[in-house]
Order: C-alpha cells, then structure tokens, then sequence
C-alpha cells in the first residue's frame, strides 16, 4: 500500500520556522518526484513546492520563495519543506504529494499531476 505521512505541523509565532516531514512506506521514493501543497481554511488547494526524483530541480511559488526550502533524503525516503519567517498567511494543513510524471514550471503547482496523497499537517502562525 502506497502511503505518504507527513509531520511536523504546529502553532508558531510570526518570525519563527518548522521543518515538515513527508515519509513514504510502500514504495520507493526515489523514483518519484515530490511536491509540497497547502490549503487554507475555505480556499482551494495550492502549489507551494515541488523536488524532482534526483533532487536537480526545486520549483517554489512566489508567495514562500526566499522563505521555503524542499529537500530530500532518498536513503530515508523522506522529503522535507524548511520553512523560515513564517506569516499568519502561511497558516494551512499542508499536504506532499508524490508523482511519477516530470513536473514542468507549468505543471508542479497542479494536484493533477500527483497520484499519491498524504493526510496532510496542520501550520498555525499566529501571535
């Protein structure tokens, strides 16, 4: 069974940093790439950040890039989102996603693309 497991989610203050955790069992994630999405309380889903299999490529959307870093440890089978100077507006459950199908700057923000969900985390920044 494929599964992703993401953790790391809590309540911070603006100004402060979490780093998430997406762990996958069932398969190996090296052979997939991965992408990081959020959805806020009453919004769609959104595109935050996306690695390729090999790690050479890392897409992030204007709204956490200089904030946000993806990376991966394939000998884990874990990606991971730093997230720095955190902002009320990044408040969401964030969820990875993993797909097998190369992403492009068009396509890595798109939930189309992934087949493989996690439950997702929940990121509070407030003071």
């Amino acid at each position: 069974q494929l599964q992703l497991v993401e953790s790391g989610g809590a309540l911070v203050r603006p100004g402060e940093s979490l780093r998430l955790s997406c762990v996958a069992s069932g398969f190996t994630l090296d052979w997939y790439h991965v992408g990081w999405f959020r959805q806020a309380l009453g919004k769609e889903r959104e595109g935050v950040s996306c690695i390729t299999k090999n790690a050479d490529v890392t897409y992030y959307s204007d709204s956490v890039k200089g904030r946000f870093t993806i990376s991966r440890d394939n000998a884990k089978n874990t990606v991971f989102l730093q997230m720095n100077d955190l902002k009320p507006e990044d408040t969401a459950v964030y969820y990875c996603a993993a797909t097998p199908v190369s992403p492009t700057p068009r396509t890595y923000d798109s939930t189309w693309l992934y087949d493989t969900w996690g439950q997702g985390t929940q990121v509070t920044v407030s003071s």
